[in-house]
């Protein structure tokens, strides 16, 4: 199950030429002359961490058929960049040691647990205990030989594309036809990072290079030097918006109406409606067609600022979010696949800039829904998609609205407003809370709520000033 789970990562992205992973953390290895996305870090991180999130969810029955996801999981993830092999070898063997050391401390803390002792007693045995005693303990107190325990446990696993023999097809006599083909093994090793492993793969040495020496213990400042890592700027508001990642094909192939499916859209505020929820720190989300933005308060310290840690955070629990709830909007479509979604952190440092960056993106939901609509119609009209985007070149807004409602009959004023205003996300106004009768002075935080409404114009944020206070908590906003 685990190979299905990661090949879907592995064939997805195939750039990817090693996985390493144990516990609840996975590294993927890129080849050294990737150019997957150019090299952006935030793009790269977050497509990786939402796709391994969406996997995660749709995956989840076929290891716990019994069991029910209780909440969308989110994945952190961070960006090393091994400057040679060496580098890549240290990085794999601290994974690899670390995975050791932890699986070892963690087994013996839950023996001690289950046999009776409470959790401070069991962290005071364990203190300061080295390998051998633990291995003692393990053996003389519980009669486990730690050195038994499955592999999958002791050493990770990882999963790269070695050449296999399979079976194709059968000839006319009913003899198997075989060809060598690519395909994803998962593979337990006592070191990883040893030479005997790496140097005897050539999908390994070939992409990453050699090992040209075994190494023992590594140390970990040495890896987090070569770690890439962006902290935003202080008291800046932070922007983080996500995109759909070739949704248009995601979109075809779920069947989606055109040019807007209600449902897909509800689907896409219910995630962010969930977001809002989960991060405090965000308190107002814009959100069309694929696309959400998410506005963190300026005093954030959310993940100390470390934009790769936000991005992938806020990107994954989304996708896992659309994938959990997938099912509530379309009860009789089946997913085909998972969505993933990519991210990027913007910090913008006035309230002015702020509510411009939102206004340019109302302003874009309009010009491509008008767009879309016109297109779309004329296409169900019996022209094709060439024929229809060359009638519509040049033409401006109210020839387009001309368009709909002279050959269509639509107003496009009268349309829905989630397809023309795009969604705004946010917390009411907080309450008071009432105990016994009396004012407690305990803040209760607003319901989240999803309105369809024009954000462009300074009215909305002068109806609904909380936004902006509880965006900056040590000034009021001014127009």
């Amino acid at each position: 199950m685990v190979v299905i789970f990661l090949a879907a990562v592995l064939e997805e992205f195939p750039d990817i030429i090693f996985a390493y992973g144990y516990s609840d953390e996975y590294s993927f290895v890129f080849k050294k002359t990737s150019r997957f996305y150019q090299r952006r870090a935030s793009k790269i991180l977050s497509l990786v961490a939402s796709f391994f999130a969406a996997v995660y969810v749709a995956k989840w029955k076929q290891f716990f058929p019994q069991k029910k996801l209780e909440y969308a999981p989110s994945f952190t993830s961070k960006v090393v960049s091994c400057a040679s092999a060496e580098v890549l070898q240290a990085y794999l063997a601290w994974r690899q040691q670390d995975c050791h050391a932890n699986n070892q401390y963690d087994t013996c803390f839950w023996m001690l647990v289950k046999s009776g002792k409470s959790i401070s007693e069991t962290h005071e045995v364990l203190k300061d205990t080295q390998k051998q005693q633990k291995n003692e303990l393990l053996f003389q107190n519980f009669g486990i030989n730690y050195k038994t325990l499955p592999e999958l446990f002791r050493q990770g696993s990882c999963l790269f594309k070695k050449k296999v023999e399979e079976t194709v097809k059968h000839d006319e006599n009913g003899n198997p036809v075989k060809r060598l083909r690519r395909k994803a093994v998962l593979v337990h090793s006592e070191n990883i990072a040893g030479r005997n492993f790496w140097n005897e793969q050539p999908s390994l040495y070939n992409d990453l290079g050699h090992f040209t020496k075994d190494i023992g213990k590594t140390e970990p400042e040495f890896i987090r030097s070569f770690q890439f890592e962006n902290k935003l700027l202080p008291l800046t508001w932070v922007v983080v918006r996500i995109d759909g990642c070739h949704f248009h094909r995601f979109s075809d192939v779920h069947e989606f109406e055109k040019p807007n499916d209600e449902q897909a859209l509800k689907l896409m505020n219910s995630c962010a409606v969930a977001v809002l929820k989960e991060f405090e720190d965000i308190h107002f989300a814009y959100g069309v067609s694929d696309e959400y933005s998410f506005v963190l308060k300026k005093e954030s310290e959310l993940y100390k600022r470390q934009s790769s840690k936000i991005i992938s955070a806020i990107t994954s629990f989304f996708t896992s979010t659309y994938v959990l709830q997938w099912g509530e909007f379309f009860p009789h479509k089946e997913m085909k696949y998972p969505p993933s979604f990519d991210g990027r952190a913007v910090c913008y440092p006035t309230y002015n800039i702020l509510l411009d960056y939102l206004a340019w993106r109302q302003v874009d939901c309009h010009i491509n829904n008008q767009y879309n609509t016109c297109f779309w119609m004329l296409v169900k009209s019996g022209k094709t998609k060439t024929q229809s985007q060359d009638y519509l070149k040049g033409t401006q807004t109210r020839e387009k609205n001309e368009l709909l409602s002279c050959q269509f009959g639509i107003e496009y004023n009268s349309l829905p407003l989630i397809f023309r205003m795009g969604s705004s996300v946010f917390h009411l106004k907080e309450a008071v809370a009432v105990e016994s009768g009396e004012v407690s002075g305990k803040k209760l935080k607003g319901e989240v709520v999803v309105h369809h409404c024009n954000i462009i114009e300074r009215c909305f944020w002068e109806e609904h000033p909380h936004i902006l206070s509880l965006l900056n908590s040590h000034k009021t906003a001014t127009f």
